[in-house]
């Protein structure tokens, strides 16, 4: 098998900015089968209902690429970890569903880009932690580690294949 390469990459301007904006939540198993276009997912063959946590701060998703030519392999796993601020029952509850099941995760970053973690495999909670924090300035609220494996880095989905299917059933943690 050929491994060639194909394309070079300048130096971009600086114009990209870090960290997530917005993390969804799908059912494992619920996407259906993902049209892939020069490795951007354009649609899913099922339409999946997507629960949208809104997360600003610490939250970010990595990818670490694992590769060994000892044993011929190359797979990639991706992390998404998770900050809610605030306690409360609702939240709690959702989150241990998270934690039980093996969700889709559909990360969407501050720079309009949408990132599908765990397309084949689904995705684990890993850890995480619920806290009071000790000082006046400390989390109060959850954290949660997400770990994907995968044969292929998380994909770049286009907006439209899942905007029509976001619930809009959201927690409001003040309320």
């Amino acid at each position: 098998m050929a491994c060639s390469l194909t394309s070079g990459r300048k130096v971009p301007c600086k114009s990209a900015v870090g960290g997530i904006k917005n993390i969804f939540f799908a059912d494992y198993g619920g996407l259906g089968a993902a049209t892939i276009v020069a490795g951007e997912i354009t649609a899913f063959s099922s339409n999946p209902d997507w629960y949208k946590f809104e997360v600003k701060g610490s939250s970010s998703l990595e990818t670490a690429i694992n590769s060994s030519r000892e044993n011929g392999t190359t797979f990639y796993e991706s992390t998404v970890t998770m900050s809610l601020t605030f306690q409360d029952k609702a939240t709690q509850e959702q989150l241990k569903l998270i934690t039980h099941a093996r969700p889709h995760v559909l990360v969407e970053d501050y720079n309009g880009n949408y990132f599908l973690v765990g397309l084949e495999h689904g995705a684990e909670v890993t850890g995480g932690s619920i806290t009071t924090g000790a000082a006046m300035g400390d989390l109060s609220g959850y954290s949660l580690t997400i770990v994907a494996q995968e044969t292929a880095p998380p994909y770049f989905v286009v907006p439209a294949a899942f905007t029509t299917d976001v619930s809009p059933s959201q927690i409001d943690p003040t309320a």
